[in-house]
């Protein structure tokens, strides 16, 4: 029993990678049906950029948590404004091929001046150690991070869902123009909420750093798991997105918890049951059928 519940909790904690990953991108493209495919190198440019601070700024974990994402929505806002929304009026496909090209290029950029070697970024000293949560004790630093996820993704939808602000972006970018009609300066809101969706992927790279391997290559191969994890719970859906990372996570690492013969199964797994969800529900588990044309 007490080998499950840590296993539980470390398919918590790495559901809170996907679901923060996945928030990310589900506001990006429920809000501007752009699929960032960067998004993994952004993740990746987060955990280096706390690095970087740490060794050749001095600046600590606390101050990676608050510049990193800040920095990486600005460079998110730059790049819609010069690139992505002049694409914004052709096939999907272009800015798909553009982000892609992106990560090439980040992640090209990053191997030049550290190289492809993993650097070790440690937890902040206060959360070093263990806490005892009774049947067993968990590293503080994995406790931390779930509840910064979990904050985080809770805090998202309120701000989407419960706020005049998140009704405006929303109806700014789900209709236009109706909203132009209304007198709603959709121009306004595009680039924050690219930028937005972005610092949440800065944002959960700074989390990453002090638990896995900072390297160039960090986000390459799981962005592909994110881009299942959004379309099980459906292109566009917060809650959806959100749910289907931590559901992720938890039944990888309880696959993983069989045996080693289980752990190659468990990296598929993912794109199983995206399978089985895309032939059941094709808009996803939460995700809104469109209307036929």
């Amino acid at each position: 029993m007490v080998n499950f519940l840590q296993h539980t909790f470390n398919g918590l904690v790495g559901g809170a990678f996907l679901a923060l990953l996945a928030l990310g991108l589900a506001v990006i493209f429920g809000m501007l049906r752009v699929v960032n495919f960067a998004h993994g190198a952004i993740y990746m440019l987060g955990a280096f950029g706390a690095y970087v601070l740490l060794t050749e700024v001095g600046l600590s974990f606390w101050w990676a948590l608050v510049v990193m994402p800040g920095v990486l929505a600005l460079f998110g806002m730059a790049l819609e404004r010069l690139v992505v929304a002049r694409l914004a009026r052709l096939d999907p496909l272009y800015n798909f091929l553009l982000t892609f090209g992106l990560t090439l290029i980040l992640q090209d950029a990053v191997k030049s001046r550290y190289g492809v070697q993993s650097s070790p970024y440690d937890a902040p000293e206060i959360l070093s150690g263990t806490l005892d949560l009774g049947a067993f004790d968990f590293p503080a630093y994995r406790v931390f991070v779930l509840f910064m996820a979990i904050a985080v993704c809770v805090g998202v939808w309120w701000l989407l869902s419960r706020t005049r602000v998140g009704m405006v972006v929303r109806a700014a970018t789900e209709r236009p123009e109706l909203s132009t009609a209304l007198g709603i300066d959709v121009g306004r809101w595009v680039t924050p909420v690219f930028g937005f969706g972005i610092g949440l992927a800065g944002l959960a790279g700074v989390l990453a750093a002090p638990i896995r391997a900072v390297n160039p290559l960090m986000g390459a191969d799981l962005i592909i798991v994110v881009f299942a994890v959004v379309v099980i719970g459906g292109l566009g859906s917060i809650f959806g997105s959100v749910a289907a990372g931590f559901a992720i996570g938890l039944v990888q690492a309880w696959v993983q918890a069989l045996g080693e013969h289980w752990a190659l199964l468990s990296q598929v797994l993912v794109f199983l049951v995206m399978a089985g969800v895309l032939l059941w529900r094709p808009a996803g588990l939460f995700g809104r059928e469109e209307a036929p044309a």
